[in-house]
């Protein structure tokens, strides 16, 4: 895409601190905002069975952002967990329930956050720079 993603400060502190507050759990959730700009990151339950392996987001608040979105609200970018312990790169689970959607995804491991896009060919990394706010 060549494109840079452009990311609050306060959305990267809240994605850390999700994953901290989660830990040994994997978290999950939403990343919204407005023509490539991440401005909210809003956490999700972890639905799945092994929720220290794995992550499934709630699918009432994939459904609620898209109605959100709809209603003239922030756009769905994309979606954050975090790997409690790995590293910040999609893992081979993450790789099979990619969707190709094109949408942003940040994995948060080891007090650190990485952006990587879905997309058709599977993910790559996607470079980004944090702003105020």
């Amino acid at each position: 895409m060549g494109m840079v993603l452009l990311v609050t400060s306060d959305v990267i502190a809240t994605l850390v601190a999700e994953a901290a507050r989660a830990a040994p759990e994997e978290c999950c959730g939403l990343l919204l905002g407005r023509e490539g700009r991440i401005e909210g990151a809003i956490p999700a339950a972890n639905v799945a069975a092994d929720r220290q392996r794995h992550f499934e987001i709630d699918p009432a608040a994939l459904f609620a952002a898209h109605r959100a979105a709809r209603a003239g609200g922030p756009e769905l970018i994309g979606y954050f967990h975090s790997h409690p312990s790995g590293h910040p790169v999609p893992s081979a689970t993450d790789c099979e329930h990619a969707s190709g959607d094109d949408r942003a995804w940040a994995i948060v491991a080891e007090g650190t956050v990485a952006f990587w896009r879905d997309g058709a060919e599977g993910f790559e990394p996607l470079s980004h720079c944090v702003v105020g706010g």
